[in-house]
């Protein structure tokens, strides 16, 4: 009886979790709505104010979206106050949802990869895990790889959709 093998393990495919990418860290959201008069308006006084009593530790080391979900008029200078803030605790400040914050941070991840470490290698991006990976990212990784990888597929290394292969 022959040895049963396994060959997905002896494979030389590398595999590329794009979930490695996402933020390390706790995701929030400040929303200027909190401080609208009414639900309508920004005060200048008293939003200043405001954020001079507000506690910016609550941000210590996270990724801070900032927004407002009203549907108001927010003059730029607001946000740049709330961003002047949440800089010197925050890891990370975006504007935007927090899903668009993940996404921006994901893509700034994804670029910092050295595609030549993947030259003439069969990629699979992963496909499932714990967490959602937004398509913007395996469009990223796809087009950052495609140049110098030999083949790129989707899924899990015993169970892959083909993408790409080099002719």
């Amino acid at each position: 009886m022959e040895p049963i093998v396994n060959r997905v393990t002896e494979s030389a495919l590398t595999t590329i979790d794009l979930e490695d990418f996402y933020p390390k860290g706790e995701i929030t959201v400040f929303d200027l709505k909190d401080y609208l008069f009414m639900g309508l308006i920004l005060k200048e006084k008293d939003f200043r104010a405001s954020l001079q009593s507000h506690d910016w530790e609550q941000y210590r080391n996270k990724y801070v979206a900032v927004t407002c979900s009203a549907d108001a008029i927010i003059p730029m200078w607001a946000y740049m106050l709330v961003a002047s803030n949440l800089q010197p605790v925050a890891k990370e400040v975006a504007f935007g949802t927090g899903k668009e914050l993940v996404q921006n941070v994901l893509l700034q991840n994804i670029s910092k990869v050295q595609a030549e470490d993947y030259a003439d290698k069969r990629v699979v991006v992963k496909g499932c895990g714990d967490v959602p990976i937004p398509e913007t990212a395996y469009v990223a990784i796809t087009s950052l790889l495609r140049p110098v990888v030999k083949s790129i597929m989707y899924g899990e290394p015993c169970s892959t959709v083909p993408i790409f292969k080099k002719r």
